[in-house]
């Protein structure tokens, strides 16, 4: 979809409203609780998505590593996925499109290779962030900021759900943004 590599947030066609609702319902039966919750960015919230629970479920996962893969713009040479959290996401999303991927760690390890980066990449690959869930944006651009240090061009951050509350910017961080599906969105598909 071009509207993903101009960095739009909402990336829906018209055409594929009802698709996006379907799609919001799903993850928002599978995943989305009702509560009292902290969220990573230290705030309170009475709704929480768990993404292990949409991440979990193999049909669930497929449809939507399959809509991830319908957000990246065209010449990605690589997939990326944060550990741990968009490890099942990136998997799914290199099985749809044919992609090999690459996992950045949220710091090297002290022991082995010590890599930031686990996988095979080249210097100069094209690649495409994907993220679970967005709540402030933090652990996704320091993952892209990794990516560049190994000499990987990141062409955007790909998220299954925007949770941030300022949903204007088309960027994160200073990388283009986009994402399947919105707090908003999951709210009307379990009817909260």
């Amino acid at each position: 979809m071009s509207a993903a590599s101009e960095g739009r947030t909402m990336t829906h066609p018209e055409a594929g409203r009802e698709e996006t609702r379907m799609l919001a319902r799903r993850v928002a039966e599978a995943a989305l609780l009702e509560g009292d919750f902290v969220l990573s960015s230290g705030r309170r919230s009475d709704v929480y998505v768990d993404k292990y629970l949409f991440s979990t479920e193999p049909e669930l996962l497929k449809e939507i590593s399959s809509a991830l893969v319908e957000l990246l713009p065209e010449g990605v040479d690589r997939l990326a996925g944060v550990e741990l959290g968009a490890v099942p996401l990136v998997v799914g999303a290199s099985l749809a499109s044919g992609k090999p991927y690459v996992i950045a760690r949220k710091g090297a390890k002290d022991y082995g290779t010590a890599r930031q980066v686990e996988g095979r990449f080249e210097s100069g690959d094209r690649v495409a962030l994907l993220e679970d869930v967005v709540t402030t944006g933090t652990q996704a651009v320091a993952a892209a900021e990794r990516l560049v240090s190994e000499g990987m061009e990141v062409v955007g951050i790909y998220a299954v759900l925007d949770r941030r509350e300022d949903r204007s910017p088309q960027r994160l961080g200073g990388f283009p943004f986009a994402t399947l599906l919105t707090m908003d969105e999951l709210r009307v598909g379990k009817g909260i």
